[in-house]
């Protein structure tokens, strides 16, 4: 697999992202799982791949390694007519102006669903609440990155708002790529014991853990999961995912969401959409998939 780059390349990916578009006869699409940062925080992030740090552990080339607004072009040349621009804070401290940051980004990008994210820290509740009354339509949670418990009493109170206002929070909790002290099934099962009617959405399937995760959302009904990084040939060469579950997944058609993580990932856009298409799982749950289940959660 190699980066993305040049006109040609691009040219060409769009045209292969219009054809898987056209065979769901969908004008486009929503991705709820990509990201946008502050240029300085981007970069670490980049930086921190290129490394192929402890919490990734393998060679991780970024395939849209571009400046701000030719990220937003290309997004939008594949037809994404909603995004979003996950945060996550690794420290106390950094979950504020994160959400300031993507406030103003949301205030001048309309497309771009306003995201907002929270630490495990005496201040979270307070973030939170500002984050809402600035206008955040969904929240970031990493377990991976931030190395808290989700269960931690400090997110207890944030968490009960999140489930009072419906309002969705993606969440990496699996163990995937690395796993962490907090990541896996049992922690977000206690916390959906406490508060059954969060709108838990787990990113990318809940890799490595998948047939758990699909359980968790069989069992609980406001429970989603998105399709970041899963299927395609980076990920299935470290975490397949199982075959006899594609029928479970096939099951939970309606509350499966696109995510692609954009743009960091080491291989092309149009190549996380084609493994979802090779699942075999059909055009309708495609079309649910990639547009249909998003637009209604957020009343696009």
């Amino acid at each position: 697999m190699t980066a993305v780059r040049g006109g040609r390349a691009h040219d060409e990916e769009r045209a292969r992202v219009a054809a898987f578009r056209g065979s769901l006869e969908l004008d486009s699409l929503v991705d709820i799982h990509t990201h946008f940062m502050p240029d300085r925080v981007l970069a670490k992030v980049w930086a921190y791949f290129d490394a192929a740090g402890p919490l990734v552990g393998r060679r991780w080339p970024i395939a849209y390694r571009e400046e701000e607004q030719r990220r937003l072009e290309l997004l939008r040349g594949f037809g994404v007519r909603a995004f979003t621009s996950l945060l996550y804070p690794h420290k106390p401290g950094m979950a504020r102006w994160l959400n300031d940051w993507a406030a103003d980004f949301s205030a001048r990008t309309p497309d771009c669903l306003h995201s907002a994210t929270f630490f495990a820290e005496p201040a979270a509740l307070a973030d939170v609440g500002r984050a809402l009354s600035q206008g955040a339509r969904l929240f970031k949670c990493h377990v991976q990155v931030g190395g808290f418990d989700p269960g931690d009493p400090l997110l207890d109170a944030v968490w009960g708002l999140l489930a009072d206002t419906g309002t969705p929070v993606v969440t990496h909790c699996g163990s995937g790529p690395v796993a962490g002290a907090f990541t896996g099934p049992g922690p977000i099962a206690a916390l959906l014991a406490r508060h059954p009617g969060l709108r838990l959405v787990v990113a990318h399937l809940g890799m490595p853990e998948y047939e758990e995760f699909l359980g968790l959302a069989e069992r609980h009904e406001h429970v989603m999961l998105d399709t970041t990084m899963a299927f395609t040939p980076f990920s299935e060469a470290a975490a397949p995912f199982p075959p006899a579950a594609l029928p479970r997944l096939a099951d939970l058609r309606e509350r499966v969401l696109l995510g692609t993580d954009f743009p960091n990932i080491p291989y092309s856009y149009a190549e996380a959409l084609e493994a979802l298409e090779a699942t075999g799982l059909g055009a309708r749950w495609l079309r649910a998939v990639c547009h249909d289940n998003a637009a209604r959660l957020f009343s696009l």
